[in-house]
């Protein structure tokens, strides 16, 4: 079984959708107690920019999480550079505009589960066998989105779901080879795709409103980063932050199903749903 303790000094970790938010966050925290950042995003000039930032032999690679041929690439590329690769952070993810399942595009349901899911498991698909030789570990991004329920957001909270599965999956079979894993579930995080999923969309910002005051507090990405990177050298099976959400994950088989009745029954729930729905349909495009 994995040591308790993973020192990162002299380790090199690769983190998906590294130049920004969460995993640049994770990233800086890494860096500071030095390892050697792979930064991996669409982008190769965002990529360069970070990885600059971050200083000392890091690097930035360009890929497609949702390609595995790709990804494969990525790691064989650390390999021949570092001599190996013994942490993996998937993160990369994405987020749609709140609409219902019943009015969501298809179009825009599979690409945030292709990413968000798919991604993940080919990122640590590619990335498990130097995980294994090097008794290193994995972390992958779930969310509080994987217990709470997903109204507004279908697509995104069962691709976490699916990631908390892997992640707790992989945690046990792990533990043969030395290796570990550890799953994050993060609620609002200050990121980019807070802004633009929720503070840019007034149905979703309502969405979030009917939640408690409490659950709502945001953390920077850097805090959830340093949480992140924390977890790592404990190798703790998992990060959850902000810490208030610690309760709904470890009661949510009580409290889930009496948040779900409440949604089903509250008023102002059904009428976010119908709002949703409509605008949904609106924004489809019309044929001939």
């Amino acid at each position: 079984m994995a040591t308790e303790h993973l020192d990162v000094r002299g380790k090199v970790a690769l983190i998906t959708g590294g130049a920004r938010g969460i995993g640049f966050g994770t990233a800086r925290a890494l860096a500071r107690r030095g390892a050697t950042l792979v930064i991996v995003d669409l982008d190769q000039a965002a990529c360069d920019e970070a990885a600059a930032q971050l200083g000392g032999e890091s690097v930035g690679i360009a890929a497609d999480v949702t390609d595995l041929g790709a990804m494969q690439r990525v790691v064989a590329t650390v390999v021949d550079r570092f001599g190996g690769l013994d942490i993996v952070m998937a993160n990369a993810g994405i987020a749609s505009k709140a609409a219902t399942f019943n009015a969501m595009s298809r179009e825009s349901f599979d690409r945030v589960f292709e990413v968000n899911a798919h991604g993940v498991v080919r990122t640590v698909e590619a990335a498990l066998p130097e995980i294994i030789r090097r008794r290193g570990h994995v972390v992958v991004v779930a969310s509080v989105y994987a217990f709470l329920n997903g109204v507004g957001a279908v697509p995104y909270a069962m691709s976490k779901a699916a990631v908390e599965q892997l992640g707790r999956a992989l945690r046990v079979e792990l533990a043969q080879h030395g290796a570990s894993a550890t799953t994050c579930y993060f609620g609002f995080i200050d990121t980019e795709m807070v802004h633009r999923g929720i503070d840019d969309d007034p149905l979703s910002g309502k969405v979030q409103q009917q939640l408690p005051r409490v659950l709502a507090k945001r953390l920077t990405p850097d805090q959830a980063g340093e949480a992140v990177a924390q977890g790592i050298e404990r190798r703790a099976p998992r990060v959850i932050v902000p810490p208030v959400w610690r309760v709904l994950f470890h009661l949510r088989g009580i409290i889930g199903p009496l948040l779900d009745r409440h949604m089903e029954r509250a008023a102002p729930v059904q009428e976010l749903a119908v709002a949703m729905e409509a605008r949904a349909n609106e924004e489809q495009p019309t044929t001939a």
